[in-house]
């Protein structure tokens, strides 16, 4: 997946159509992810004790990871990722890299 959680990220489908955000979680077995204060649905909640009121509670639920596009920090436009190696004295390492600007994302 090119997208890891605390990326900034657009959103290109849905009702929060062009707002951004932080991704929270990532659910990598179901191709999925959590935005922060995005997509957000409400639970109704039963009271627990006698006494207790119910609530409503909002939470950002998943959505499909393509319908997320990640926002580059260098040059903060919505761009593709491309993934480069770098040889090392430590072994190869892969580094995230913007494809409009050419700069490593990590």
């Amino acid at each position: 997946m090119n997208i890891k959680k605390g990326d900034k990220v657009i959103i290109l489908a849905g009702k929060d159509q062009g707002k951004t955000g932080k991704v929270l979680q990532i659910f990598t077995d179901r191709n999925r992810v959590s935005v922060e204060g995005l997509n957000l649905s409400i639970k109704h909640m039963r009271p627990r004790r006698q006494g207790e009121k119910g609530q409503r509670i909002e939470f950002p639920a998943a959505m499909n990871i393509s319908n997320v596009m990640l926002v580059c920090p260098k040059c903060s436009k919505p761009t593709r990722i491309g993934h480069q190696t770098n040889e090392g004295s430590k072994g190869k390492k892969k580094f995230r890299v913007c494809k409009k600007c050419d700069q490593v994302v990590d």
